[in-house]
């Protein structure tokens, strides 16, 4: 098992979900955030009026920044440290392959992780919903919703939470599959 832990939140220009606008990655050793990578990103699509007010990103704001393809080697080398960690991580994932799908890059068939959406609902069930917003409320994080690094900063501090807590990680794994944008196991031991 592992102790480095990757969290990660992307934002996406559209309801296609398959490109994506915005990219922040925590991550998360002894028992803290050790780094915080946060980026722009030129998703080559179109932007839809909803995901414009959601995020912020305007088409405009990425135009000159960089592309997933640019960025990949950079991003591989983070995800490639640790445990891959996202609130509602089907999402975050399915967005990833789809762009690894669309650019015609190759990195893993499967990769595991754990949802700290999943992990809040066994640990915090008394709350309303297990929404990123209503746990850092809860809990006294600071969030600007919707902003790809301050979310992935925010999975990382209820990560942190939960393991404090007793949670026990193997109990969380999921193996996703990169080829077929699904959660082939529902869950595994490592």
């Amino acid at each position: 098992m592992t102790d480095c832990y990757i969290a990660f939140d992307v934002e996406t220009p559209n309801n296609g979900n398959r490109r994506m606008s915005a990219i922040g990655i925590a991550v998360v050793e002894r028992g803290g955030i050790v780094e915080h990578h946060y980026t722009l990103v030129n998703p080559e699509s179109r932007f839809d009026p909803f995901h414009v007010r959601l995020t912020g990103i305007t088409a405009e704001m990425v135009q000159n920044k960089p592309t997933f393809p640019e960025l990949w080697p950079d991003l591989a080398r983070l995800l490639d440290r640790g445990l891959l960690i996202a609130h509602n991580a089907p999402f975050d994932l399915s967005v990833l392959a789809k762009c690894l799908w669309d650019y015609g890059i190759h990195w893993r068939g499967t990769v595991s992780y754990a949802c700290t959406c999943q992990m809040s609902r066994r640990l915090l069930p008394h709350l309303p919903n297990h929404k990123l917003d209503t746990l850092c409320d809860y809990l006294g994080f600071d969030l600007e919703h919707h902003n790809a690094g301050s979310d992935s900063q925010a999975c990382g501090e209820i990560l942190l939470h939960c393991l404090e807590k007793g949670a026990d990680i193997r109990e969380f794994l999921r193996r996703y599959d990169l080829l077929h944008c699904r959660t082939i196991s529902s869950r595994i031991i490592e």
